[in-house]
């Protein structure tokens, strides 16, 4: 069974950033196989990381309902589970040293309950044949709700330095322990940190009975890195922000 990092956050944290340096620490670190999964309606994590998106699990599962309602004809004769499987399959995007699934959002009206199924369960069922898997969820908590996120050995928690972003967190902790997901373990981690606010910002998380796992500072070189629409495999080893992430991951993650 796969090493699954989650992330979680309220928009706009550089949650997605920070997941992708995941990716590239995680290759770097080990050179074992690692699965991306942008559990997020609104996918990024593949800009991220430089990849294309050929198709989503929300557009494949419009795909077979079209094809199961019109009575098309299906490969070999499967059933609608068996095409599905076979779809997954061929949607997983194959990059340099990792692989990704993308969730995506159904292209008719109606609720993303079925699509996060679809991602949890596929999640599980793929995570056999990886070492490590990078879920990036959407904003907010709906994902907590739905149960996308699970099974999870790291869930690191991603604030702005804002009383708003800190008390998200704090939300999404306690919603993480009325739900009693299986996580083994969850850190907060302060991105895009200006200057002396550090001692502040670990008050108003103490406020909200959290502990700070880490501080990243704010860094221009990323935010010009997102600016050109370059992927994290090419900012540089310079910048703060990134030396500052592995160093958390070096902490928070036991690679095997």
């Amino acid at each position: 069974m796969a090493y699954t990092v989650a992330f979680a956050g309220k928009g706009g944290t550089g949650k997605t950033t920070i997941a992708a340096i995941t990716v590239k620490y995680i290759l770097e670190r080990t050179k074992k196989p690692v699965l991306a999964v942008d559990a997020d309606s609104n996918a990024c994590l593949n800009e991220a990381l430089g990849v294309d998106i050929h198709t989503t699990i929300g557009k494949l599962r419009e795909e077979s309902l079209a094809t199961i309602r019109s009575g098309g004809s299906r490969p070999g004769g499967m059933n609608m589970e068996q095409l599905f499987d076979y779809q997954i399959q061929q949607a997983i995007i194959e990059a340099r040293g990792f692989d990704m699934i993308v969730m995506g959002r159904p292209e008719g009206p109606g609720c993303y309950c079925a699509a996060n199924n679809i991602i949890r369960k596929y999640t599980d069922k793929l995570s056999d044949t990886y070492s490590y898997v990078v879920l990036d969820n959407e904003a907010g908590m709906e994902h907590l709700s739905r149960r996308t996120t699970h099974a999870v050995d790291m869930l690191f928690i991603i604030s702005d330095p804002t009383l708003k972003g800190i008390k998200t967190a704090g939300r999404i902790v306690r919603l993480v322990n009325e739900l009693s997901l299986d996580i083994a373990k969850s850190t907060l981690i302060v991105n895009r940190v200006h200057g002396e606010e550090e001692g502040q910002l670990r008050s108003i998380a103490g406020d909200e009975g959290l502990e700070i796992g880490g501080i990243v500072p704010d860094d221009e070189s990323v935010f010009d890195n997102d600016l050109h629409g370059r992927s994290v495999f090419e900012i540089g080893d310079s910048s703060l922000s990134l030396k500052s992430i592995y160093e958390i991951l070096d902490s928070a993650i036991g690679l095997q």
